[in-house]
């Protein structure tokens, strides 16, 4: 049995290694049987175009949404300089654009003199309402004024801020 399984072996291998063509050597083939190849390959193959890609766009909806390109402390400033209508002068303009000119004070409190970036000129008391975020004067002192404003952080949470306005600019630094 094992001398008909080796003897078929030989021969499948035998007859694999027959073949009915004869393969020229490379170096024997001339320009023409190599340009009629090519053209035959051409012809064989048909002309395949590349696959026709389609690119996505997208769009942004702002409804609803800020613009992620602009500046969010530029778009803050801008609400902020509206005029509002119907108050004073002195909550027209943000409070770190005041310039303290003056304090004086009698028996019962203290009063200052501002000016603001238009040129007028406004005495204060604690208590008063200024600035465009509703600020209070919140303490003033022989050499300074305290402003205690509340705005929104970046949150959204209200926050207080504290202005401090010197009487003296080399106070401030």
């Amino acid at each position: 049995m094992s001398r008909l399984i080796l003897i078929i072996l030989i021969a499948v291998v035998a007859f694999s290694g027959c073949k009915k063509e004869t393969a020229k050597p490379a170096a024997q083939k001339t320009e023409k049987t190599q340009k009629s190849e090519a053209v035959k390959k051409e012809a064989a193959s048909p002309q395949v175009e590349p696959p026709k890609v389609e690119s996505e766009t997208y769009t942004y909806e702002s409804r609803g949404r800020r613009d992620p390109f602009f500046s969010i402390i530029t778009a803050a400033k801008q609400q902020a300089e509206k005029k509002k209508k119907g108050v004073s002068p002195v909550e027209n303009y943000d409070v770190s654009d005041f310039r303290l000119i003056a304090i004086a004070w009698d028996n019962n409190q203290y009063y200052s003199l501002i000016s603001l970036p238009d040129g007028k000129s406004y005495t204060i008391k604690q208590g008063m309402t200024l600035g465009l975020h509703g600020g209070k004067v919140h303490q003033i002192t022989m050499d300074s004024v305290v402003i205690r404003e509340y705005v929104k952080d970046y949150k959204g949470e209200l926050k207080s801020k504290d202005t401090i306005l010197k009487l003296r600019k080399e106070e401030e630094e």
